[in-house]
């Protein structure tokens, strides 16, 4: 579906020609309706979040798989770096889990919590930036953290709209998952599963610095729907 025929779907006539104007100037039609479908659940979205993506839903599918084949249910999940709360929820709606989820942005956490609200589901929200505040241990950490390099071209439609905070990473993209994996060891029960959404050209440099902490765990490197290596999945068995 085209984006004209996206906001003839879902606004009404009132609001068409402002939100038609609005497309006009380079606003992704998610923040100009106020929602997306992620995993067939509807979220809103406005501009401090990240608009929840395709690649993101192969994660959630992912990760439910690897929980189901490796890990006991009830299963003790933390999303790091929420956003609008789309891994969170997706998660707490398939699986049986109690799912805490962090996020370093307030307005970001203001959104993933009316999300929960919205589907009638119970998440532990709180402030944190990734693992720094968080004492507890965990079944699965799963993250689709900031992972741009700085220097790295996007498209305008992105670099101008989506909040920055949840594109860029320092040290080449990979500053989150260092953050991450140094800390992991402490919250991460046995087994137990980390699940990482990457950049495409990053997978060798996270497998390093996650064989460092994780040195007999069996860490996998997996495609999305379009062939790029876009996920990590490491089991501490």
């Amino acid at each position: 579906m085209d984006n004209i025929k996206y906001l003839e779907k879902y606004l009404e006539k009132d609001k068409l020609k402002e939100g038609l104007e609005k497309l006009k100037q380079g606003l992704p039609v998610q923040y100009i309706v106020g929602n997306v479908n992620f995993y067939g659940i509807t979220l809103k979205v406005n501009e401090n979040v990240l608009i929840p993506r395709f690649e993101t839903e192969t994660l959630v599918e992912k990760t439910i798989k690897y929980a189901k084949e490796n890990l006991k249910e009830p299963y003790k999940i933390i999303d790091l770096g929420t956003g609008s709360g789309a891994i969170a929820i997706t998660l707490k709606k398939h699986l049986n889990s109690q799912i805490d989820a962090i996020d370093i942005s307030e307005k970001a956490l203001d959104i993933a919590k009316e999300n929960a609200i919205n589907n009638n589901l119970i998440i532990n929200f709180y402030k944190s930036n990734m693992l720094e505040n968080v004492k507890d241990k965990y079944d699965v950490i799963i993250s689709n953290p900031p992972y741009i390099s700085k220097n790295e071209k996007i498209d305008d439609i992105v670099k101008n709209n989506e909040p920055a905070i949840a594109l860029y990473a320092d040290d080449n993209g990979l500053e989150y998952y260092k953050k991450i994996l140094e800390k992991a060891t402490d919250h991460l029960n046995k087994p137990g599963l980390i699940a990482f959404e990457i950049g495409m050209t990053q997978a060798k440099k996270i497998k390093d610095i996650a064989s460092k902490y994780f040195k007999q765990t069996n860490i996998k490197v997996e495609k999305d729907l379009t062939g790029k290596d876009r996920y990590i999945f490491i089991l501490n068995k």
